[in-house]
């Protein structure tokens, strides 16, 4: 199923800033986190999350990182959203999505890794780097780290780190952009 998803055309358009509308046709594939799947051993079925439905009626924050349980995405970047969590819901965020070039199950593995066990924080593919590729937002054959926050289907923050990075797209920046 993922396979075919995956031959979905890429659409092109430039790098998304406040005040943009987000993008129609954005979506992601993730494993919806079940108690069958709950082990890290566990597969599932990869799943659409359609972002750009999802975005319309949500505040939401979304979240690229290079890789899966590398250093920095590990240590320092996907832990302090997990961290934060509560502060973020405090500020209204409804849906917060970490998205990175791996497959969907290992993105899946790397939430249950972190403790993830609900959609409280969706871990999922940019399948193909297909949406980073559309902003420019890549590094190599990889997503780019970066955060964009999306407000009821309007951007209201988007930011690309600068080499090796995380200042702009880490949690304590989206927070104060809240």
């Amino acid at each position: 199923m993922w396979l075919e998803i995956s031959k979905l055309p890429i659409f092109t358009m430039s790098a998304l800033k406040a005040g943009d509308a987000f993008p129609e046709g954005v979506s992601f594939l993730y494993i919806k986190p079940t108690p069958e799947t709950s082990d890290v051993l566990a597969c599932g079925i990869p799943t659409k999350f359609d972002a750009s439905a999802e975005f319309k009626d949500k505040k939401a924050v979304l979240v690229s990182v290079p890789g899966a349980f590398t250093p920095t995405c590990q240590n320092t970047h996907v832990t302090g959203y997990i961290a934060k969590l509560k502060e973020l819901k405090a500020k209204g965020v409804d849906t917060i999505i970490v998205i990175a070039f791996n497959d969907p199950f290992v993105q899946a593995a790397w939430g249950k890794a972190n403790g993830i066990k609900d959609e409280s924080i969706i871990f999922a593919t940019d399948n193909e780097a297909a949406f980073s590729k559309s902003l420019g937002w890549t590094l190599g054959p990889r997503t780019a780290r970066y955060a964009i926050i999306v407000d009821h289907g309007k951007v209201v923050y988007a930011e690309k780190e600068p080499a090796g990075d995380v200042s702009v797209s880490g949690v304590d920046a989206v927070l104060s952009k809240l």
